[in-house]
């Protein structure tokens, strides 16, 4: 059986998953403004291979988020998954952030994008399809009134800065679904296996987790 941890510690949620065949078994997850990744990823981790009823080495492979997000958060997952890997001698798999936290936003049209808080009006964010396809490339940026104005569908616009964005973001065409803040293990399942039947995997030694630190400035056009 194909049984795969995910672990997603990109913001204040400490999420993990153990999936099988790209269906989530179990998920185990909290979001404290404290950051309690250090404290709650292993045992998680630990609770989770337990209650599932499987041993480590019934995993084929580790996944974890990759980013971008919070420093601290993805230096502690993607630790632990490396030394899983090293100790299981199985594959890692990266995963994106900021896909893991589209695909909670089930749509049938128009795009979806997820949003990270950085700081003021800084966001990480790109763009996907209903198909969780990009459309537009990960960027650092500032959220200004011009942002996302090239879109003429309708944008879904998820993560844990909606509310400061709604400030400026006001079209039409701009829907924010505020019950989805964090990325969680829970949407990494699918999107895990569907990189391990591809073999895409990324080398442990040398992995480091995506830190987005410059910011666009876009100039307003008024």
């Amino acid at each position: 059986m194909n049984y795969i941890l995910n672990i997603e510690t990109a913001t204040k949620n400490c999420s993990v998953s153990i999936a099988k065949e790209g269906k989530t078994l179990i998920c185990k997850e909290i979001a404290e403004e404290g950051y309690s990744h250090a404290e709650r990823l292993h045992v998680f981790i630990e609770e989770s291979i337990k209650e599932v009823g499987i041993t480590y080495k019934d995993l084929v492979a580790i996944a974890v988020s990759q980013g971008p997000g919070s420093y601290t958060g993805l230096r502690i997952g993607v630790s632990a998954a490396k030394g899983l890997c090293f100790a299981l001698g199985i594959p890692l798999i990266a995963v994106d952030t900021l896909q893991a936290l589209a695909a909670q936003a089930k749509i049938e049209s128009g795009f979806v994008v997820p949003m990270l808080d950085a700081r003021r009006m800084e966001v990480y964010s790109a763009v996907f399809s209903a198909k969780l396809e990009s459309e537009r490339a990960i960027l650092a940026e500032v959220i200004t009134e011009d942002s996302f104005q090239e879109f003429e569908e309708t944008l879904y616009f998820v993560g844990d800065c909606t509310e400061k964005c709604q400030t400026v973001l006001n079209k039409a065409n701009f829907v924010f679904l505020e019950n989805i803040k964090y990325p969680s293990a829970n949407e990494m399942s699918a999107l895990s296996y569907e990189k391990y039947l591809k073999n895409d995997f990324v080398d442990v030694a040398y992995f480091e987790p995506y830190y987005l630190k410059d910011f666009m400035i876009t100039t307003s056009k008024k």
